[in-house]
């Protein structure tokens, strides 16, 4: 089973593509930083970017024949307040997590559906069942991936193709560390957002 694994250098990412690879899977991870797992083929990788998608799996399928599972591992995560966070950050946030998504499975099903077969794994979160305040945007982000799985798995079952959408709760990564935070505006609410995403972090 040749297997694509966004997001694949760390953190949830790099512990699936480990465990495929540990099941017996052609295993190829893609992201942007540069990346040495042994036993598992690193593509550079932008999900962002409509062209690296599309480049990353005709590498694969060209040097395969196939690609039979993508994982959208790759994400990012802001915290603040809504009122204060700019919008661009916001466009940002949604542009890796459920664009990026979008990118790479666009990129991806037209050779699963030539071959009537095909998986798709999106990491969600339970931020998308239970949105966080402070992390409305990652909330947000997350949610959207839900809808979107949920509507694109009917659009694909009749071609052999299932979709999912795994919510995952609070793992313990570098994601916390890499979240862009904002404390803007946390006088004019009381410290609350300082509060509440140091709760988050701890736990």
């Amino acid at each position: 089973m040749v297997v694509l694994v966004t997001g694949g250098s760390s953190g949830i990412g790099k512990a699936t593509a480990e465990a495929l690879r540990d099941a017996g899977c052609k295993v190829y991870e893609g992201s942007r930083r540069e990346s040495s797992i042994n036993g598992i083929i690193h593509i550079p990788l932008d999900v962002t970017d409509e062209v690296s998608a599309r480049s990353a799996v005709e590498q694969i399928v060209s040097a395969e024949g196939r690609l039979d599972v993508l994982v959208n591992c790759a994400g990012s995560g802001i915290s603040g307040a809504v009122e204060f966070t700019p919008t661009d950050e916001a466009e940002k946030q949604m542009d890796i997590n459920f664009f990026g998504t979008v990118n790479m499975t666009k990129a991806a099903v037209a050779s699963m559906r030539e071959k009537g077969a095909g998986r798709v794994v999106n990491i969600s979160s339970v931020a998308a069942a239970f949105p966080i305040p402070f992390q409305a945007y990652y909330s947000a982000s997350k949610a959207a991936i839900n809808a979107w799985s949920l509507a694109l798995a009917n659009e694909l079952k009749p071609f052999g193709i299932s979709v999912t959408a795994i919510q995952p709760g609070d793992i313990k990564t570098g994601f916390t560390a890499a979240r862009a935070k904002s404390a803007s505006g946390d006088d004019v609410y009381d410290g609350r957002i300082s509060r509440s995403v140091a709760k988050m972090e701890h736990d």
